[in-house]
């Protein structure tokens, strides 16, 4: 996995920008705030709207699983005051740039925010194991650590606005009040959303499916689903015809309704996978590769997906 080009080259950018962060700021600027990846982003604009929008680092269809930061990615981490990431469990290319760059700014760990429930992650492959009561458990040779994925629940993108509006206060107690607005109104829709996917699964929460990899189980945990495994253990290694062979004959055998690809990797192996076998194929979308940022985009995708779950698993 690439983490970052040289390292050299992002200090000679740090630096550019000596000092405190936002030195030159006027007082009444609001915080700079800087967030990784699509779903956290959109979540955190939510919390800034009507005060400022945050910078998102890894665009477009790009995967947190494989990305290198840009000249333009260190300056923006080099003046934040904030910075939002899930951890070191997702956003590996993270680490060495926020103790290079980002020394001035407050750091927001998410997957420390209070109220998060973390999952461990899973192996890839065919899971034998009964997955009815989705616990707090490992699966195959790959698993260790917690899975990083934790938007895909909203009762944890919650907490997530909770956590990310106490920080911003903290920051900026000036606009105090448009944040909790903002925090009270997107914990509203959050529920509500949280209701309307329920309601739209729970008719085809037995049916089993297999996924392209590992990225789903916060979202399969808080609504019952039944997955069977994946096709990959990590989404930038391909898996080999004999793993594939195997794993058709495991689809069959656990009476798998769909495969899910994803828009961010290539489609074929998800189509050479069903071949041969009475699995239809989908798309699911673990970061919103295709919507564009913005507030909207996490409502976007947590729909897009239980329409994609509901639309191959139903038929």
């Amino acid at each position: 996995m690439s983490l970052l080009k040289p390292l050299a080259a992002l200090l000679l950018l740090a630096g550019l920008a000596a000092g405190p962060a936002r030195a030159d700021a006027p007082p009444d600027a609001p915080p700079d705030v800087v967030v990784t990846v699509k779903p956290l982003h959109a979540l955190v604009a939510g919390v800034m709207q009507g005060v400022g929008e945050p910078a998102l680092l890894v665009p477009g269809s790009a995967s947190p699983h494989a990305f290198s930061l840009r000249p333009s990615d260190a300056r923006a981490l080099n003046g934040a005051d904030l910075v939002v990431w899930a951890g070191p469990r997702l956003e590996t290319f993270m680490e060495r740039p926020l103790r290079a760059l980002a020394g001035n700014a407050t750091v927001l760990e998410l997957m420390q925010a209070p109220g998060m429930e973390l999952l461990d992650s899973r192996g890839g492959g065919v899971w034998q194991t009964d997955h009815g009561d989705h616990g707090d458990h490992s699966h195959g040779d790959g698993a260790g650590g917690k899975d990083g994925h934790i938007w895909l629940d909203p009762h944890n993108a919650q907490a997530i606005t909770r956590a990310v509006a106490a920080a911003l206060i903290r920051l900026d107690p000036a606009r105090a009040d448009i944040y909790r607005t903002n925090e009270a109104a997107q914990l509203a829709r959050l529920a509500a959303l949280d209701r309307e996917i329920g309601e739209r699964l729970a008719p085809v929460k037995d049916r089993p499916f297999i996924v392209f990899h590992d990225a789903y189980q916060y979202l399969e945990h808080r609504y019952g689903l039944n997955p069977a495994g994946t096709l990959t253990v990590t989404p930038d290694q391909k898996p080999g015809a004999a793993r594939l062979s195997a794993l058709r004959r495991q689809i069959t055998e656990a009476g798998a309704a769909c495969v899910f690809a994803e828009p961010q990797f290539e489609p074929t192996l998800v189509r050479t996978l069903a071949e041969g076998t009475p699995a239809r194929t989908g798309v699911l979308d673990p970061e919103g590769a295709s919507l564009p940022p913005g507030p909207g985009l996490y409502e976007a995708l947590m729909r897009f997906n239980a329409d994609a779950l509901a639309g191959c698993l139903g038929r």
